[in-house]
């Protein structure tokens, strides 16, 4: 299996392109080193201070409802407007944006950090500001709301049009509350995203950070894991050796920036090993853990198999720890040079599973990079 690597990508678009592809963290010096470093980007100093760092700067959530937002005939007309809106790769407003992210904390606040999913259902992994690969992964796929699904974060970051992306998966998620879950992703933070691209990309097409503030805010709101039928868990990373029940996740504080350390930060940064019990992560953030570990997790809690993204698998997908677990990855040439497939997994009223693989959409003005880039890289 090869791991989805992060390294700094700076502002321009052809940064963003081709961005380098080392390990997500550098060392093992410290499990703080990945958001202390991006905290000392010298952009991100000569932009941000801390009132722009602290959670809820933004305001969008200063008026929260005591109740989910009841949808009127109102918000749906611009709600499906925005869809179109955005349907063509246009962003919206700086004022629209902050409209939808009220709307969505509204939403997001009532959903637990275990969010339980009924079948039939679609899961899919990081999509990465490939807007035009997330138009392709809903033909594949079939329309929401004709179609339940279910992403495991990582919207943002690395691709040209995360701003888009994370946009449209919002306003879906306001529109069709109970046909599409959105969890948090190891990007999903204010951190990460001022190194691999999000924050640049905000200041890029808005002039500012008002709107990179307003969505790092509404992150903390998103659901950390997802449970289909009380059969397979869902979630991002990986296992932590703090969670051995789904209750103790539950009871989980996730409405904060992304921990350095501690069991939210693992399920959010956690990666499967060919090795047993608990390793130390490359990516400096986060533990390894081999199938004796998931095998038991999957005995305690008796499920039939954990699903997660945050890795770069080849084919879209990947099995490990005998069938115990499985790894989904939905952006297909990753970086526009990777040359992998993207999946999504169906899953049926019977628990019957496929996946159903595809490759990048054509992206207008953009170059077609196909070549596969050596395993070393990655």
């Amino acid at each position: 299996m090869n791991m989805e690597t992060d390294d700094p990508m700076h502002g321009s678009a052809e940064d963003q392109l081709y961005p380098t592809l080392d390990e997500d963290m550098h060392s093992n010096d410290s499990k703080k080193h990945n958001t202390k470093a991006i905290a000392n980007h010298e952009d991100a100093e000569e932009e941000l201070d801390d009132f722009d760092l602290r959670p809820g700067s933004s305001g969008i959530a200063d008026h929260k409802s005591s109740r989910p937002l009841e949808p009127t005939n109102t918000s749906i007309s611009q709600l499906d407007q925005w869809i179109k809106h955005l349907g063509k790769c246009e962003p919206l407003s700086e004022d629209d944006v902050a409209r939808l992210c009220k709307m969505a904390v509204d939403v997001l606040q009532f959903e637990e950090n275990v969010k339980p999913i009924n079948v039939p259902v679609t899961i899919c992994g990081d999509v990465h500001g490939q807007f035009h690969d997330l138009l392709e992964l809903f033909k594949i796929g079939g329309p929401c709301p004709d179609t339940n699904y279910l992403f495991m974060g990582d919207y943002v970051d690395r691709g040209y049009y995360s701003v888009e992306t994370v946009s449209y998966l919002v306003a879906m998620k306001v529109r069709y509350p109970h046909r599409i879950t959105i969890l948090r992703g190891n990007h999903e933070s204010r951190q990460i995203t001022q190194v691999y691209g999000f924050y640049d990309e905000c200041l890029r097409k808005y002039g500012s950070a008002n709107v990179w503030r307003m969505f790092t805010d509404l992150f903390d709101y998103f659901p950390i894991t997802a449970l289909v039928d009380n059969k397979i868990f869902c979630l991002h990373g990986g296992l932590s050796p703090m969670i051995e029940t789904i209750d103790q996740v539950r009871e989980l504080n996730r409405i904060q920036e992304v921990p350095h350390e501690g069991p939210m930060c693992d399920l959010l940064w956690s990666d499967p090993d060919d090795r047993g019990g608990w390793g130390i992560s490359a990516r400096g953030a986060g533990f390894t853990f081999g199938q004796d570990i998931s095998e038991q997790f999957n005995h305690t809690n008796d499920l039939s198999l954990i699903a997660r993204a945050h890795q770069l698998v080849m084919d879209g997908y990947a099995w490990s720890h005998q069938q115990n677990v499985v790894t989904i990855f939905s952006a297909p040439n990753y970086c526009y040079r990777c040359g992998n497939q993207a999946a999504i997994m169906e899953v049926d009223e019977n628990h019957n599973r496929q996946f159903l693989q595809y490759d990048p959409s054509v992206r207008p003005g953009e170059p077609s990079v196909s070549r596969k880039t050596p395993d070393y890289f990655l």
